[in-house]
């Protein structure tokens, strides 16, 4: 029993032992920690380390103060106009005064294109209170898609904005719907939009874009005189967006556009608009066009363009193709051919060919080309007077080819082909004409009765109008002046002019060209008691191939007459040309869709200008003559 108490006891010192072992190991780390840490601190605390805190310190708030003093002087100087802006924003409201857009007139100074009060209504994003709210009520009165609604709404939610459209050049019902409604930051402004006296008119006119900017035809090449200087109002508001009562706006008036006075003459126009329509769209054609040009001047007192739209419709929409499309002229091109010829004196209109009805050239070379005659008929000995009366294909080529390549070309170039004309009309074509140097095979043959070379339908009523002018070119002329937004009115210049051929020659012609009205091709051009001459052409249109023809064989035609009035004296030069009439109709050609169209202008500029006759002046009279041969 004392054994084991003994054992005992001994254990329990050893336990005692250990623990006294192990606390004072845990005192001695504790007073080793206690003394490092006084011998940090008082290191720390020496003066050495103090200075280069301070000096740290005070290196820190210098550089501080000077990024502050370097932001200070930005903003007063290079950012001072960013925040002047945004002030200027937050406690000013803009509202810009739209200034007119000039009219254009016609030469007794008859509005052709006008401005018309229009109101847009638009929105201050900052001063929406409930976006989709708004934008809901105002999808229903302007009949908005929920996509275009859900787009109003995501701009009216942009407070970083200060306008947004909701309803430009609104008629006045919708605008003052919009706006009796009182809708916080919702407002309208008074525009200016755009009118034409003749839906006919659009296709010479030309357009404007919603801003009022001209884009296309007079419109946009007389941007500059037409447009005027938007004005505004500046007013400081309050924190509701109120005007601020003791401050005072400030008022920049907005200045009208100019004016600017064509040559065409809104009467003529519009009748000759109607013509033209009611033709196409008793053939089914494609399109149509007519210029009526003062003969002496140039002048153009008439220009209508009529196409059929993708309904079925027919209208001037598409644009002026009067000056920018050009197509291969046809027979028309007779006239220059054989003035040519008779100019250089290698023919007189007595002059006789022996003219087959068919005719090979080139044979055995890869330009090898079968011409046929534009009627049937077998070896027949043609005066040049018939030939031109009747439109003989074959007979034009052998008259031109008593002249040379060059030569040939030459005169085309005298007669304005190749080039643009001086009128400048925006998108205007100079169509196509070779230089003769480049000429191969067929192109020194069928140039004669109208196919190699193209010209727009203004380059070909100037081209005619040489014959009636004596010979002389003359430029078709647009515009008669310009007055610009201080009253000051400034006149375009005379268009220039030169000899084409002599004026034997245009006589010569002109006596020819009267015969084709009064006996030849364009018999449904005469004008009762008064003489008119000109010439018809039938074109076959190239197709997408390659071809005159599809590829299931069918043909497109445009059909043409150029004349003037009255023959012996010439007032006014008239072209009518009707695209793609029916193929299968007899109304496809020159002398049937093209030359009644230029009886009924002729009509119109009779009894419009009215031009009386010359004493010896009777019209058609009297059976074909015998010299001309029997008709085809």
């Amino acid at each position: 029993m004392s054994l084991r108490i003994g054992a005992n006891r001994g254990k329990g010192s050893s336990r005692i032992d250990a623990n006294r072992v192990r606390n004072s190991d845990i005192s001695y780390r504790a007073s080793s920690a206690a003394t490092r840490s006084r011998e940090y601190f008082t290191k720390d605390l020496r003066g050495g380390d103090m200075r280069k805190r301070i000096v740290l310190m005070f290196t820190v708030v210098a550089l501080l103060l000077t990024a502050i003093g370097i932001r200070v002087a930005l903003l007063q100087t290079v950012w001072s106009g960013d925040y002047r802006e945004a002030s200027f924003s937050q406690r000013t409201r803009v509202q810009v005064l739209r200034s007119e857009r000039g009219s254009i007139l016609d030469r007794s100074g008859l509005e052709l294109a006008l401005p018309v009060p229009t109101r847009t209504v638009f929105a201050d994003p900052r001063s929406v209170i409930d976006p989709v709210g708004v934008a809901h009520v105002i999808a229903g009165i302007v009949k908005l898609t929920p996509q275009a609604e859900a787009e109003l709404t995501v701009k009216l939610q942009n407070k970083s904005s200060s306008f947004v459209y909701i309803a430009r050049h609104a008629n006045l019902e919708v605008a003052n719907t919009i706006v009796a409604l009182k809708l916080k930051g919702v407002s309208s402004y008074r525009e200016s939009g755009r009118a034409l006296t003749s839906d006919g008119l659009r296709g010479l006119i030309g357009r404007t874009d919603s801003d009022g900017l001209g884009i296309s035809g007079l419109e946009f090449k007389y941007q500059d005189i037409l447009a005027g200087t938007d004005g505004r109002i500046v007013r400081e508001v309050n924190t509701t967006g109120k005007s601020i009562a003791a401050k005072s706006s400030k008022v920049t008036e907005a200045i009208p556009g100019g004016r600017l006075i064509t040559t065409i003459d809104r009467t003529i126009q519009f009748q000759v608009d109607g013509i033209v329509k009611q033709q196409v769209e008793r053939l089914g054609a494609r399109g149509g066009s007519a210029i009526v040009m003062d003969t002496k001047t140039g002048e153009i007192f008439a220009m209508s363009n009529v196409r059929r739209n993708e309904d079925g419709s027919y209208s001037s929409e598409s644009g002026n193709f009067s000056a920018v499309e050009a197509n291969e002229p046809g027979s028309v091109a007779k006239v220059f051919s054989i003035a040519a010829a008779i100019n250089e004196g290698t023919v007189n209109m007595g002059s006789t060919f022996s003219v087959p009805g068919s005719q090979v050239f080139d044979r055995g070379t890869n330009w090898e080309y079968k011409v046929t005659d534009a009627y049937p008929h077998g070896l027949e000995d043609m005066s040049v007077r018939k030939i031109f009366v009747d439109s003989s294909n074959l007979g034009t080529v052998l008259v031109s080819r008593t002249l040379d390549s060059q030569k040939n070309h030459d005169y085309l170039k005298l007669f304005g082909f190749g080039a643009k004309t001086e009128i400048g009309y925006p998108g205007e074509s100079r169509g196509a004409l070779r230089p003769a140097a480049k000429w191969r095979g067929t192109e020194k043959i069928t140039f004669a009765y109208g196919y190699g070379y193209t010209t727009t339908a203004l380059q070909l009523v100037a081209a005619v109008n040489v014959v009636a002018n004596n010979g002389v070119y003359v430029a078709p002329k647009l515009v008669l002046k310009t007055i610009d937004a201080k009253g000051v009115e400034v006149s375009t210049a005379p268009s220039p002019t030169h000899q084409v051929v002599s004026s034997a020659t245009a006589k010569t012609m002109t006596s020819m060209m009267t015969d084709v009205v009064c006996y030849g091709t364009a018999t449904l051009a005469k004008l009762p008691g008064i003489s008119a001459a000109g010439k018809t052409g039938t074109a076959y249109k190239l197709q997408a191939n390659g071809k005159y023809f599809t590829d299931e064989g069918v043909r497109a035609y445009f059909a043409s007459f150029v004349g003037f009035l009255p023959a012996n004296n010439p007032r006014m030069t008239v072209l009518v040309s009707i695209d793609e009439p029916d193929s299968s109709s007899q109304d496809r050609f020159g002398g049937t869709a093209a030359a009644p169209v230029f009886a009924r202008i002729g009509q119109v500029l009779i009894s419009e200008l009215n031009i009386r006759p010359e004493a010896n002046d009777l019209g058609c009279v009297g059976p074909r003559p015998a010299e001309l041969g029997p008709g085809h």
